[in-house]
């Protein structure tokens, strides 16, 4: 895939996500699903992911294949990166990273600032993948708690279903609430 492809992925995956939640009534930003993350968790998770992402982005590159090293491996496609997320959540059934185990709960008044930096991050992280180069996009390695390292260019697929994925969590665990 291409940076203008993902980069429009991007784009196309966190609109989807901020009109859902947008349409979304208050009580669900307070209150999930028993035993479950609220709306408002879910975006200070998105949030705090892709933060960590555009922090290295914005790193000399050199310092990353210093800290992390190079690619070993050709990139893998959109669709291997998400087969391969799903059999690693069925590997970990359920555990989740330490940074978003005993995740706070935003309040209402956090809302609109949430959705506002989520979707700063996510120009910052179009404007980053369109800039850099497609040779530092394939061999600068970055480590994601439950992949592994990857190579930037799959880490930013990653970020992509990784929105999708929570998207489709809400839509489908969420939206039966409001009945």
């Amino acid at each position: 895939m291409d940076k203008e492809a993902i980069a429009d992925l991007i784009e196309a995956k966190y609109s989807e996500l901020i009109t859902w939640l947008e349409n979304q009534p208050n009580d669900s930003w307070t209150q999930g699903p028993e035993g479950k993350w609220t709306t408002g968790q879910h975006a200070l998770h998105l949030l705090q992911s892709i933060i960590p992402l555009n922090n290295a982005l914005s790193m000399p590159k050199y310092l990353l294949r210093f800290k992390y090293g190079k690619a070993n491996r050709p990139v893998r496609p959109y669709a291997a990166i998400v087969k391969r997320y799903q059999e690693r959540l069925s590997e970990a059934k359920g555990k989740t990273n330490k940074s978003s185990k005993n995740l706070k709960t935003p309040t209402l008044a956090d809302k609109q600032y949430l959705l506002n930096r989520i979707q700063t991050e996510e120009k910052k992280l179009q404007y980053k993948t369109r800039r850099i180069s497609d040779k530092n996009l394939d061999t600068v390695v970055l480590p994601h708690p439950l992949m592994g390292k990857m190579p930037v260019r799959e880490i930013i697929m990653w970020t992509a279903h990784h929105v999708e994925h929570h998207t489709e969590i809400l839509k489908t665990k969420y939206s039966n609430l409001q009945s």
